[in-house]
């Protein structure tokens, strides 16, 4: 998510938890737009109230990648006033929240992600980990394999898989190649930034 969207869901957080009502349209359309995974919907679902599914929607949004902050806009449209006010803020910065975010230096660029970073990218990385792994030069028989030992779990699936990367490629398998590769396969590098933080 472009960090100027984040900050904005950060600051209007306690506002939206009191106008929103998340649970009858909002998480069901983000959910449809591939947005929210089951096990995401489940933990909103299970918050005690309705201002709590918002804060926890809220925060898992940041990490849902580009798409969701645009997708969380177009669910607003039983709280149209909501949507306009966000729209009217955003508006207001400076850059309109359009400009990406600073490059990172070239010693980060050039360094080879920790397993805390890939960790971290993998959690965030959600239905788009086997086009990201493929586009890092694993074959679909590793990805399988990867998939196939973490049945119940995409982030270790997909962890598995970015080590195997970084294993198999040495000193080549660094952050820019890895932002390189991720853009490629549609996927925001703002997640890269956001697990290299």
């Amino acid at each position: 998510m472009d960090p100027a969207h984040r900050d904005l869901l950060r600051k209007h957080r306690l506002e939206l938890s009191d106008q929103l009502l998340v649970s009858d349209t909002i998480v069901p359309f983000l959910y449809q737009e591939d947005i929210l995974t089951d096990g995401q919907v489940e933990d909103i679902q299970a918050r005690g109230s309705e201002r709590l599914r918002t804060l926890r929607l809220l925060e898992l949004l940041p990490g849902r990648g580009p798409r969701a902050f645009p997708a969380f806009l177009r669910a607003l449209d039983d709280f149209s006033w909501v949507r306009e006010r966000l729209e009217l803020q955003l508006r207001k910065q400076p850059d309109g929240g359009s400009r990406d975010p600073s490059p990172l230096p070239d010693s980060v660029l050039q360094a080879v992600p920790s397993d805390r970073v890939l960790s971290r990218l993998a959690s965030r990385l959600g239905p788009d980990w086997e086009t990201v792994l493929l586009g890092l030069g694993l074959s679909a028989e590793d990805v399988f394999r990867c998939r196939a030992d973490h049945v119940l779990g995409v982030q270790q699936a997909a962890l598995q898989g970015l080590v195997l990367w970084r294993r198999s490629e040495g000193r080549k398998a660094t952050v820019e190649e890895l932002m390189k590769n991720l853009e490629e396969a549609g996927v925001h590098r703002s997640l890269l930034e956001e697990a290299l933080r």
